[in-house]
């Protein structure tokens, strides 16, 4: 199977940051692949040294065999990018900022079709001669995804785009970016959504501190840390504290609900018995299987 992207060995460096230290990663071409990290952990550092925004200081990127560096204008080409930044022209509307944007990759009338159906999936046709400055945020956020798909890139990346937007668009974004994908796009897609990467992507690749801590397909990610946890909802008579004979048993709390990760099935009997014993009333119970939240937490030291 061909590259669509490629990191090789890729550093860089600002004063004593390493924010992005000897990362290798390479990804198929018609692959929908997640890139996921807690905030500072390299993921637009990548992103933009793809972009070609900022050089690397060490090793080489490249987008469908164009070195970003040496072959700017045809890797260029390649990829289309939507940052999180809400960056726009406010001197044209919609339709004309698209289509200025397709001029700057040599496309002209021919490529109308295109925008008016970039327009019409994103739902903006309302909006198609609203200038850019009189747009809503999420407005904006539907614009700039359109604008990165004018040019019909064979490599699209994602950096959390559904940020600030509403369910009934998200939901729309991603059956055009699902279309897209099955048509043989490449998508790359950075998010805080953890339940979204797990729907979409096929692989992921977890960031901590510039350094890539796993990358696999998700199914074998979530295979390999399946754990079964044990959901309650309590009603503490006194002081909210568990027994001490199950405190031991990792944890974590939300409100009344105690999640228990179970290493064995006996740990069960223990946590109820335990909680039994102490008076402690258990008012909802059930099995929760380890999703890609559990499988982030841990190897990134995320807390929820």
């Amino acid at each position: 199977m061909k590259t669509a992207i490629s990191y090789k060995n890729v550093k860089k460096i600002y004063g004593d940051l390493n924010a992005v230290d000897g990362i290798s990663i390479d990804i198929n071409q018609g692959e929908f692949f997640g890139l996921l990290g807690p905030n500072g952990a390299g993921k637009s550092t990548m992103i933009n040294m793809l972009a070609g925004l900022t050089k690397p200081s060490a090793g080489n990127i490249s987008v469908m065999g164009f070195d970003v560096q040496k072959h700017y204008q045809e890797a260029r080409h390649a990829v289309g990018i939507v940052p999180q930044e809400l960056v726009f022209d406010p001197f044209f509307n919609v339709r004309e900022m698209l289509r200025f944007q397709a001029g700057y990759f040599g496309k002209g009338r021919e490529n109308d079709s295109w925008v008016d159906e970039i327009i019409e999936r994103l739902d903006l046709t309302d909006k198609a001669s609203t200038n850019m400055r009189m747009l809503s945020g999420g407005m904006k956020r539907r614009a700039l995804i359109a604008q990165a798909l004018v040019h019909k890139p064979p490599v699209i990346v994602l950096d959390e785009p559904t940020a600030g937007v509403d369910v009934e668009l998200r939901q729309k974004l991603w059956a055009f970016i699902k279309d897209l994908n099955k048509d043989g796009h490449t998508i790359v897609l950075t998010t805080h959504y953890l339940e979204e990467a797990e729907e979409l992507c096929n692989s992921v690749a977890m960031l901590r501190a510039g350094k890539v801590v796993a990358m696999d397909t998700t199914k074998n990610l979530l295979r390999k840390f399946s754990t079964k946890n044990l959901k309650l909802r309590l009603n503490f008579k006194g002081e909210k504290k568990l027994p001490i004979n199950i405190e031991h048993i990792p944890h974590q709390i939300a409100e009344d609900f105690y999640t228990f990760q179970l290493k064995k099935i006996t740990d069960i009997t223990e946590i109820t018995e335990g909680l039994k014993q102490s008076k402690i009333e258990i008012i909802d119970i059930q099995t929760v299987d380890t999703d890609l939240e559990d499988v982030f937490l841990k190897l990134t030291n995320a807390k929820k």
